[in-house]
């Protein structure tokens, strides 16, 4: 767990914003008012805004074993059939940038929903700081809940206007871990894009596995963006996921950006770095268009 911190943590760090307001009233559409104290400053300057225009958008609930799911819900408006894309958060939860994420996605014409996988564990937005959260939401979050959860939204997204013989996914930080998992588990998606995701780590009861187990077996082709500077991931650990995934011939490939570190498509974040960003996220979709997700 404290690597996965390690990772969260570099989401800190120094910002240009100049006074409080600006920082406090972005929080709170953002991370939330409880969360603001733990991530205090926001680099409130660089977030991408995505309007709505021309788009149905919202949050809505999907029943799993008796536990209402929350899940934001992006699409072209008037339109079916679409492709579907999962975005998948960091441990922050389904917050603004998220939300942002899934409304750029609608805007190429996906159906794009971005579920709160938290939900039965806690709200990361009510948390103090970064240990707290690891411990008391991110690590009771069990590996087999966000596969099934993320199952019975694919099927939400089936009877609702999405086309899931097109299926995608993409996730950031924790999100990106859950990518290659996922990817891994459920055999309909055509291909995953895992944003600085955890590629190894010590198994837990409830997290038993880390993508560098699933890679030999991995038939769904994911493309890897990862940071050079990233403290939390190492190139070493990069090498060895490029190995596994070889032997078992996949054609998952990785972009590393060398003076990238962490997070850096989290505009809201002093990790960002916009050229990286806007260059992933078009790597994203062609990635998607190639291999018959778009």
């Amino acid at each position: 767990m404290s690597d996965m911190i390690t990772d969260c943590e570099s989401l800190l760090g120094q910002s240009s914003v100049s006074g409080p307001d600006g920082r406090r009233g972005f929080l709170k559409v953002a991370l939330g008012a409880g969360f603001a104290v733990a991530v205090l400053p926001v680099a409130a300057q660089n977030v991408v805004k995505t309007d709505s225009a021309g788009l149905v958008t919202g949050t809505m609930s999907v029943m799993v074993d008796g536990q209402a799911v929350p899940v934001y819900a992006s699409q072209p408006e008037g339109k079916t059939g679409l492709p579907v894309v999962l975005v998948i958060s960091e441990i922050f939860g389904v917050h603004e940038h998220i939300a942002d994420m899934a409304r750029r996605f609608a805007k190429q014409g996906y159906l794009a929903l971005a579920p709160d996988l938290f939900v039965r564990q806690g709200d990361p937005t009510k948390v103090a700081s970064i240990p707290e959260l690891m411990k008391g939401i991110i690590a009771k979050t069990p590996d087999a809940q966000v596969m099934a959860d993320l199952d019975a939204v694919v099927a939400w997204a089936k009877q609702n206007g999405g086309d899931t013989s097109r299926l995608g996914i993409t996730g950031f930080c924790w999100g990106g871990r859950i990518t290659w998992l996922y990817a891994a588990h459920n055999p309909a998606v055509k291909a995953g894009v895992a944003w600085y995701g955890r590629l190894v780590g010590e198994p837990t009861p409830l997290q038993p596995s880390n993508p560098i187990d699933i890679a030999a077996t991995l038939k769904v082709p994911v493309l890897g963006l990862y940071g050079g500077k990233d403290t939390g991931i190492s190139q070493e650990s990069i090498g060895k996921m490029k190995e596994a995934l070889a032997k078992g011939g996949n054609q998952s490939e990785f972009v590393v950006y060398p003076d990238a570190g962490h997070a850096f498509n989290a505009d809201y974040r002093p990790s960002y770095v916009a050229a990286d960003a806007k260059d992933g996220y078009a790597r994203c979709l062609a990635w998607f268009k190639a291999h018959g997700v778009a």
